[in-house]
């Protein structure tokens, strides 16, 4: 199974992780600061990290992105704040996914399988396609996009969405099928991760936000006339 390091100052709160880890029969090492977490790392590798984000010493959000400056390690964030600037940093630095305090223990084990399972995965040969939409140039295969001819610059979950939005194209999705395409969850996933990634996106995109259409109630859809 996996080697999972658990960041947190609150020593209750390792030890319910690391209990319930165990039992699903993954490794646990225990961090106590995001300094630790960031020297543990450098010494030994990891399959996933859950870490707290308020730690003395080390935030949590430092602390990964130190981190992915020498390892692409998965991250789960732990965090008593569940606001939506808090959730777009973290994603922005490359957060896997984000827990809530308080948490159900078992809730974090099946977000920990998801995260395992999709860093698992074998890319998929890239599709050959490339897509301009007026201003908006998408190159799946090469992972690009450009906007009035200038490359812009994503997060790897902005690139997926926008890549499966293209390809599904004039099509409705609901939130649940992005969640369960992009994202890779079923149950367990949260609308507001959707609607968070899709915010983002737009911003990326300035002018061509417009091509992404909301259906109220529903999902999400890219409208064009391709």
């Amino acid at each position: 199974m996996a080697h999972i390091l658990v960041v947190d100052d609150e020593v209750n709160i390792r030890k319910v992780v690391r209990e319930y880890a165990e039992f699903e029969g993954h490794e646990v090492t225990e961090a106590e600061n995001g300094m630790a977490a960031v020297k543990l790392c450098l010494e030994n590798d990891y399959d996933l990290i859950i870490m707290d984000v308020m730690m003395p010493r080390l935030d949590g959000y430092s602390a990964c992105k130190e981190i992915h400056k020498t390892k692409k390690i998965p991250v789960i964030m732990l965090s008593a704040r569940g606001e939506e600037y808090d959730k777009l940093f973290g994603f922005e630095i490359g957060v896997d996914d984000y827990v809530v305090k308080p948490f159900s223990p078992k809730e974090l084990m099946a977000r920990v399988k998801v995260v395992l399972k999709r860093a698992a995965q074998t890319p998929e040969a890239p599709v050959q396609e490339k897509f301009t939409f007026e201003g908006l140039d998408v190159d799946i295969p090469g992972r690009e996009v450009y906007v009035n001819g200038e490359k812009v610059s994503m997060t790897p979950k902005e690139y997926d969405l926008l890549f499966y939005l293209v390809k599904n194209r004039n099509i409705a999705l609901t939130r649940d099928k992005l969640l369960e395409e992009v994202w890779g969850y079923d149950f367990f996933g949260d609308d507001r991760t959707v609607d968070t990634h899709i915010k983002m996106l737009r911003n990326s995109l300035g002018e061509y936000r417009k091509f992404i259409v909301t259906l109220r109630g529903m999902g999400y859809k890219f409208e064009c006339d391709q």
